[in-house]
């Protein structure tokens, strides 16, 4: 059997020749991936779905075809849909993330003389499968589907887990014990195939059985004290005393800003040269040093230190906490051609001491200008990481707050004035499914909320958010209740400023990027403006600040220092302006 997934799209032409080609090749089964089945699609988009697989019937003759659907539930309209199909050999659901489809599959029925490709193993986590569970899902399947229609499978592509458990030499044995990497996830689906057909290896599942046990009673995992204080997160609002107006207000006499003040987002390009452990705070003071000297000399209101000292945004927060473990060679595609090794949350999380107040005392040791003091927010630790799943996500989440709550008042207690917690994944963690995002937004902001409600009025705390579409989410970034965001505008060619054009008010510090940090292409002094002068027509000038999209670790110097002196132009430029318009 030869699967080849397609990502079908209303090219239909396309898809003919890939399927002709396909048959020339051999092949006999086909898979068809689409997950979008399970979000919530109206009747002329089902209509539209039916009529596509109707067109390309012909084309599809002679093979075996699989629709693949994961992520999530599949609707009972979506289901009724895509069972309806003709030419269709086989439906695969995940039944990991899909909990309610197997219960879908059992009321709804399945068609006759169809496969079912059960998804009872999670392809986007590295967590063994509990063998004797998935077992009896399984087993009560082949009552509705019948024993020789029952193919099983992972719930989706391995590609969102690491490849092999074996290149790991790092991870101690009991941690190790506790995971299933892609190779590791192959074997699991064999045993469970293999023990559906009347042929169970005994021996494996016992030692399934006994890892679940141990990871579940270990005192690695479990920390009564943590788990005490996020359980007692639920019973408040844990929101700043007074509101952002009054806040920003106080936060201004303290700093004393002038009008659309300049900041970046954090991060500027990395050290090139390899250094010896012994050279290593030497080194990263030197880099500190020369990143605050720039941004003196370039004028910007508010610094950053530039991270020197990070590898990956979560990563270097995620090595400082318990609970949380690395592994050497773990690598996962993030985005285009960007991997990274995610952090395996595999229990209860703090922080034992500090992070980051070392170095950004230093920072603000070197200028009388604010030097912002910079943070990963809780959500974005927790959605970039391999994330435990023997609780609910929020708790982890509140968990994780719990210690930047700690980080942000010992850098407010070290005299720094700023704080940024970036909270880049917010929008990225949203549900498919419409009727979970209210919960979600719930607990998320509130994670936000936790992390910064005990600090003073003149403590300003900014949050980050890059790259993605959060005209949806407007109102749940104002709950945020942060007194700055700093957002992505530019990428996106300004679509952020259609929310305001629409009628939103937004009360607190906002800075849409002025430009796009992903191009090496340097807009003028007179683009950047024209920029801000389109962010006025929307926006109060006393809450706009200027900034790029996101921060600078993917561009050099000679790209960088002539974009940011545009930019300061650009400010200085329009508050003349704004000055002679009074």
């Amino acid at each position: 059997m030869l699967f080849l997934p397609i990502c079908y799209t209303d090219k239909q032409t396309t898809v003919r020749e890939v399927v002709a080609e396909l048959k020339a090749a051999g092949a006999s089964w086909i898979q068809f991936d689409e997950p979008t089945l399970v979000l919530d699609l109206d009747s002329h988009q089902l209509q539209a779905f039916t009529h596509a697989y109707s067109d390309l019937e012909a084309s599809l003759s002679g093979l075996n075809v699989l629709i693949e659907t994961y992520f999530a539930d599949i609707p009972a309209g979506a289901y009724k849909t895509v069972t309806a199909l003709k030419g269709v050999s086989a439906f695969g659901f995940d039944l990991v993330r899909g909990t309610k489809t197997l219960d879908l599959i059992k009321s709804a029925g399945f068609p006759s003389g169809k496969c079912l490709f059960a998804g009872v193993d999670d392809g986007r986590n590295i967590w063994p499968n509990d063998l004797t569970a998935s077992l009896s899902t399984l087993h009560a399947l082949e009552a509705t589907v019948g024993k020789d229609k029952l193919v099983v499978s992972t719930s989706c592509s391995l590609l969102h887990t690491a490849v092999d458990l074996v290149n790991e030499t790092k991870l101690d044995d009991e941690i190790k014990s506790w995971l299933a990497f892609a190779a590791q996830k192959v074997v699991e689906v064999n045993a469970l195939a293999k023990a559906l057909a009347g042929h169970k290896d005994e021996a494996f599942f016992s030692a399934n059985a006994a890892a679940q046990a141990s990871r579940k009673s270990s005192s690695r995992v479990n920390n009564a004290a943590v788990q005490r204080a996020a359980a007692a997160l639920r019973v408040s609002d844990h929101r700043r005393k007074t509101n952002v107006s009054a806040r920003l207000d106080a936060q201004q006499k303290k700093l004393n800003l002038p009008i659309l003040p300049t900041t970046t987002i954090g991060s500027f390009p990395l050290l090139q040269s390899l250094i010896s452990e012994d050279e290593y705070v030497k080194a990263i003071k030197g880099e500190i040093s020369k990143v605050v000297k720039l941004q003196e000399e370039l004028n910007i209101d508010v610094l950053v230190h530039g991270e020197p000292e990070r590898n990956d945004m979560v990563e270097y927060f995620g090595e400082q906490m318990q609970g949380i473990a690395f592994t050497v060679n773990g690598w996962v595609q993030s985005y285009g051609s960007r991997c990274l090794k995610p952090p395996i949350i595999y229990g209860d999380v703090s922080c034992p001491k500090a992070m980051t107040v070392f170095w950004s005392s230093m920072a603000q040791s070197m200028t009388s200008r604010p030097m912002k003091g910079m943070l990963t927010g809780p959500v974005t630790i927790l959605k970039w990481s391999f994330v435990r799943n023997d609780q609910p996500r929020f708790e982890t989440c509140y968990q994780i707050a719990l210690a930047i709550k700690d980080e942000v008042e010992d850098l407010e207690v070290a005299g720094i004035q700023v704080i940024q917690i970036d909270e880049a994944a917010l929008r990225e963690g949203l549900p498919l499914r419409k009727s979970e995002q209210a919960f979600y937004l719930e607990w998320a902001v509130h994670s936000f909320r936790i992390t910064n409600c005990g600090v003073i009025d003149t403590t300003q705390i900014h949050t980050h958010m890059c790259y993605s579409n959060f005209n949806d989410i407007i109102h749940s970034i104002i709950d945020m209740d942060s007194d700055v965001i700093t957002i992505e505008n530019s990428r996106s060619d300004e679509k952020l400023l259609s929310v305001f054009r629409d009628g939103v008010k937004y009360g607190a510090g906002i800075g849409p990027g002025v430009y796009d940090i992903h191009s090496p292409r340097i807009p003028s002094t007179e683009e950047i403006a024209d920029r801000i002068n389109k962010m006025l027509a929307v926006l109060e000038t006393n809450i706009l600040w200027v900034n790029p999209d996101c921060g600078l670790k993917t561009r050099k110097y000679p790209e960088v220092m002539p974009v940011l002196t545009n930019m300061v132009a650009a400010a200085k430029l329009l508050r003349t302006q704004l000055a002679s318009a009074r």
